[in-house]
């Protein structure tokens, strides 16, 4: 049997207890470690790891140091530390091993006897005060929704369009020699980076908690090997890193600065990947003919179908004239992303949050799941007690929906504006989505228990953090692996 096996239950995490305690009785009696090491038959290097909390003694060593000490081997390992001093010690070694106190980019400390008992007090304290500071930071999920709605209003108020995101991906283009025109090559990203003074590495070890990683000393951006991140064009992942530079992002100061940065990043990667005059061209011309699609779009740039509908967004209100609505849903109704300025009555909280809550069972958001058509689409008019709607909905893969819609008076100048399908919603009704048919009520009522799946994620706080949900220690651990990566500059 190993020394593992050997230990009372319970030992193994009170490791450092054990060991201060041991230290705390030799010190007592004034024996050094190399007499105690004599007396117990053991070496002073192996106590000294003991003591440390870097070995685990075995029962025989522990009764061994007891005896020695003429203790029980019960009060070496009682639960309390033996001192101030000891639990101190502790307190500073535990905290940091914590990924708050290894954020900040400290130096490890080791509590010797050297480092004076008042310096411990302090060093505890502020990392207790550390601690609960961030978890006063956090962003409730509430925060997050109050100040998701509040950056939707905004947009709503300009159409969705931010002329100083178009501009700075303009010159962007203009500096590397793009013509306008079909998707982005790989040589022009590569020039893209390069003239915003970064080389790319694309490995297969990058961490989970990231799509890419900035390696400011080394002038490298690191992305996942292969087309793909997480769902994402590696081309977009890659644009709304170089975003933050050329937009001139500092360190989020806040999660409503974080959603904002985000938005402006994913904003310049798709003014990017769909310039602006090249896609006012085509869509003009589409308007022209009648004939819009947000498939055109996602065919001549290359782009995902949701990227290819979020630019729509962008360009139709300010360049054709058009109010508009977008949503992404999943098969269940919940809705992840939405905007409108066409005014479509989303469902909302009391507060007045659109994520989270369920799209109405008419809609072809939710319809376009059960579509007996063989394709991923569905084109519709829903009549719904703000107006009637004409809507293009599309199966994106992973569960989810995405959908552009215009007002019934709109709808001439797209394609699939000849559907036949017809849908009425009587959202927020409650008789319409929100409570079963009375039939089917009057059969079931108090003889039906479902078994609900677990939402805990409802209850949780959002990460916190300038950059939430990213582990940080594992991102610098991943930045001093590549450290000396060759090509050094």
């Amino acid at each position: 049997m190993g020394r593992r096996a050997e230990l009372p239950p319970g030992l193994e995490s009170d490791l450092r207890l054990v060991g201060r305690r041991i230290r705390h009785e030799r010190r007592a009696r004034r024996l050094t470690l190399a007499e105690l090491a004599s007396a117990v038959g053991s070496s002073p290097s192996h106590l000294s790891q003991v003591e440390n909390g870097r070995r685990q003694p075995t029962l025989r060593l522990l009764a061994a140091i007891a005896a020695a000490f003429r203790l029980s081997a019960d009060e070496l390992l009682r639960p309390e530390p033996p001192s101030r001093r000891a639990a101190l010690e502790i307190a500073v070694e535990e905290a940091q091993a914590e990924p708050a106190y290894r954020a900040l980019g400290l130096p490890p400390l080791r509590p010797g006897r050297r480092v004076p008992t008042a310096a411990l007090e302090h060093i505890s304290g502020l990392y207790d005060a550390l601690r609960r500071r961030s978890e006063r930071s956090a962003s409730t999920p509430e925060e997050a929704r109050t100040a998701n709605r509040r950056l939707r209003d905004e947009m709503r108020e300009r159409g969705n369009y931010f002329p100083a995101v178009e501009a700075h991906a303009a010159r962007i283009l203009d500096a590397v020699g793009y013509g306008g025109t079909g998707a982005l090559s790989q040589r022009v990203l590569l020039d893209l980076a390069a003239h915003c003074g970064f080389r790319l590495r694309y490995l297969r070890d990058l961490p989970r908690s990231v799509r890419s990683v900035a390696d400011l000393r080394h002038r490298r951006i690191y992305l996942t090997q292969g087309s793909w991140t997480g769902g994402h064009d590696t081309r977009s992942v890659l644009l709304q890193t170089l975003a933050a530079f050329v937009l001139g992002h500092g360190t989020p100061d806040g999660f409503a600065d974080y959603l904002r940065q985000r938005t402006e990043a994913n904003y310049f990667a798709a003014a990017v990947l769909v310039p602006e005059r090249a896609a006012v061209a085509l869509l003009r011309h589409a308007k022209d003919d009648r004939s819009l699609a947000v498939e055109d779009v996602r065919d001549v740039f290359s782009v995902s179908y949701e990227m290819a509908a979020h630019r729509f967004t962008n360009l139709a209100t300010r360049h054709l004239d058009l109010p508009v609505h977008f949503v992404r849903a999943d098969e269940d109704g919940r809705i992840y992303k939405a905007y409108e300025n066409d005014g479509v009555a989303f469902p909302a909280d009391a507060d007045g949050a659109i994520e989270g809550q369920r799209a109405c069972r008419q809609w072809a958001a939710r319809r376009v799941f059960r579509s007996a058509r063989g394709y991923p689409g569905l084109e519709q008019y829903t009549d719904t007690p703000t107006g009637t709607y004409w809507c293009s909905s599309r199966d994106v893969g992973e569960g989810f929906a995405v959908t552009v819609g215009v007002p019934f008076r709109e709808s001439k100048w797209f394609r699939g504006r000849e559907t036949t399908e017809r849908r009425t919603s009587r959202c927020p009704d409650p008789s319409c989505c929100a409570r079963p048919p009375a039939d089917l009520a009057a059969r079931w009522d108090r003889l039906a228990r479902p078994s609900a799946r677990a939402q805990s994620h409802v209850l949780a706080v959002l990460p916190p953090g300038a950059f939430p949900g990213v582990d940080l220690t594992e991102v610098y651990e991943f930045l001093d692996r590549h450290a000396t990566d060759a090509g050094d500059p």
